[in-house]
């Protein structure tokens, strides 16, 4: 079984066919999909698609791009969200200083919230990290001083530092459809000395489709490209990197039932 630990199936690009889409990712061998939370104040509408089907969960965060839309987001209204049992990450939250959407420092508070929302509820935290390797470094060791949280670094596409840093902190990484893309050589000698016990694999979807389908809409279905890649890039076959994977998955995303895996 292979798992998507990061799509965002309330975007519109689905809304067409998200039936069809949930199913041919079940039938790719995907068996769960975590829908991730871009903006708090539209919640409820992830938590509904998780709510209709069984092998998909969500998060609830928002997003740096949001993140001045929703300053007044509060760590307690985090917890408060993520009691309800679909509910198994935090965020996405975190850095991006590539597009700016939001002022430096607002991105950085929110960060910190969505940080202490995940040291209170055991749940991992979903950190997006673009172009700011150095001050999302930095902000995970400070507030890991503080103390221990769970943390993925998803899409990752940032430099070796920072996954060795994040790695080092006890956190895990994530890869998407980047890591096929033919000039993608540095992000999978990063793959080959990242620890296997800390490895991910999504889709990002509808964004970043591997390379088969690179500029077209992504769907959970093709996380199983980027994992075969990832075979490749470890030197371990397709069936070691799904258990890989998958097992990794659980152990983060602890809240996440198994009854049915």
């Amino acid at each position: 079984m292979l798992v998507d630990s990061h799509c965002h199936l309330d975007f519109p690009d689905f809304a067409a066919e998200r039936d069809a889409v949930v199913a041919r990712a079940l039938g790719a061998g995907v068996g769960r999909m975590v829908t991730i939370s871009t903006r708090v104040r539209r919640f409820a509408e992830i938590r509904a698609i998780a709510e209709a089907y069984p092998q998909v969960y969500c998060s609830v965060g928002t997003h740096p791009h949001n993140a001045a839309e929703e300053p007044d987001v509060t760590a307690d209204e985090l917890v408060r969200l993520a009691s309800h049992p679909k509910v198994v990450a935090i965020g996405e939250a975190g850095l991006d200083y590539f597009y700016d959407h939001s002022p430096r420092e607002t991105q950085a508070s929110g960060l910190r919230t969505h940080i202490a929302a995940a040291r209170m509820t055991g749940l991992p935290l979903v950190i997006h990290a673009r172009d700011a390797d150095d001050d999302m470094a930095a902000i995970l060791e400070d507030e890991t001083g503080k103390g221990a949280f769970p943390f993925v670094l998803h899409c990752f596409s940032s430099g070796r530092a920072l996954a060795e840093a994040g790695v080092a902190l006890g956190g895990y990484v994530s890869f998407s459809g980047i890591l096929t893309f033919k000039r993608s050589h540095e992000l999978r000698a990063i793959a080959q000395i990242l620890p296997r016990e800390r490895l991910l694999v999504e889709t990002d979807a509808p964004y970043l489709a591997p390379q088969p389908w690179r500029g077209k809409r992504n769907e959970p279905a093709y996380v199983a490209e980027t994992a075969r890649v990832l075979a490749q890039a470890i030197g371990v076959s397709e069936a070691e990197i799904a258990q890989i994977t998958t097992e990794n998955f659980f152990r983060l995303f602890s809240k996440m039932p198994r009854d049915d895996v």
